[in-house]
């Protein structure tokens, strides 16, 4: 074969694929923000349904807003029998990214998707997905452990009403507004895999429902989604504080990769996971078990003193999620229950001024060739 004489970087990086004003990242200073709101301001002073809001429509809303939308999204969280039905046949069978996956799709089943839909259609479909999603997930959970779904409540949060239908309690009122904060922390991050994968559905003029599916086929892989599922899998592995250096030993002697740590982006830490590391330290008094906590810290000290790696987004939210009684197999699917309004607002942004993406590959095959009849091959 012919070498390239001058092969891109791999995976596009650097390379500007379309014009966007929904989130910008920063990694040499370490910021992020959301349609040019920094993102430690939302967390502390918005909940994920107003950051939503911000992501579809590029501006705060105001009150008479917010008094339209939160009723419409919860409106919107039921299931149909069908879909209900659905889930009940793959739960068994299938693991969560792939159940979510084929049911997201099947949504619009009640609906007429169809291409070139106007903006306020679009809009309707993002918020039935959005606000579907977070059902799906818990009545995946409960039915693959024989358990009947429960419907959703209307009296409750995004995230309040996520973990009641998922664990049966009503959680509490600080339980309720961490997730929440974490939904909003992982709502949007750029040109990341899944959202160029949904953005890159859309340039083709498909539907809101195939773009969204795109994107979680995407997500489900284990370089993008996943990592925080690892590290929990990681700590379960040591037994305790005293045990985490030899485990880090271990690893590192072996080359093997230590999950929740280093970024593509950021040159510094992640500016997520310092929020997220203090909610895993209040959720461990609260529910009087340091151990993750502890152990995830001295992880993350030795890294640092090891390699010079930050830790990232997915490191503490690994424990954060075990403390409020997530199970480890479920947390891809809680990113996607945030990040679904990133893609959503990609989307429209995409269908508002679209071009086909269609990028081209650098040729690294033979020159031309001259064909050989099948009787003088070798």
């Amino acid at each position: 074969m012919t070498e390239s004489k001058a092969a891109p970087r791999g995976g596009l990086e650097g390379v500007y694929a379309a014009d966007s004003a929904i989130g910008k990242i920063d990694g040499e200073l370490g910021e992020l923000r959301y349609c040019g709101y920094l993102l430690k301001d939302l967390a502390d002073h918005t909940d994920f349904v107003e950051t939503t809001w911000l992501l579809w429509n590029g501006e705060l809303p105001s009150q008479a807003d917010l008094d339209s939308f939160r009723p419409a999204m919860r409106q919107e969280r039921g299931l149909s029998k069908e879909i209900l039905a659905l889930i009940g046949q793959l739960a068994p069978a299938l693991t969560p990214m792939d159940c979510m996956r084929t049911v997201v799709s099947a949504l619009c089943f009640d609906d007429s998707p169809s291409a070139g839909d106007d903006r306020a259609t679009n809009l309707h479909r993002g918020v039935r997905i959005q606000a579907k999603i977070p059902t799906i997930v818990a009545a995946y959970a409960r039915l693959r452990e024989g358990k009947d779904p429960l419907e959703p409540r209307q009296d409750l949060s995004h995230a309040a009403n996520f973990l009641y239908m998922l664990t049966g309690q009503v959680p509490t009122d600080e339980e309720a507004r961490i997730l929440d904060v974490c939904l909003v922390l992982h709502a949007e991050h750029g040109f990341n895999a899944s959202t160029f994968a949904a953005r890159v559905t859309a340039a083709t003029l498909s539907d809101m429902y195939s773009a969204v599916t795109s994107a979680i086929g995407t997500l489900k892989g284990p370089l993008h989604g996943g990592a925080n599922t690892a590290v929990m899998e990681m700590l379960l592995e040591i037994d305790g504080v005293d045990e985490v250096e030899a485990h880090l030993d271990g690893l590192l002697a072996r080359n093997e990769k230590v999950m929740g740590f280093g970024h593509r982006v950021y040159k510094v830490v992640d500016p997520r996971a310092l929020v997220l590391k203090d909610f895993s330290q209040k959720l461990a008094a609260v529910k009087g078990e340091p151990k993750w906590f502890e152990m995830s810290e001295k992880l993350e000290t030795l890294m640092k003193m090891r390699k010079g790696i930050d830790m990232n987004v997915d490191f503490y939210s690994a424990s954060t999620y075990y403390y409020m009684g997530i199970s480890p197999d479920l947390f891809t699917c809680i990113f996607a229950i945030s990040r679904v309004s990133g893609w959503v607002a990609h989307i429209l942004e995409q269908f508002s001024n679209n071009r086909l993406i269609r990028p081209r590959a650098n040729w690294i095959g033979h020159d031309r060739r001259d064909y050989v009849p099948l009787d003088q091959r070798g």
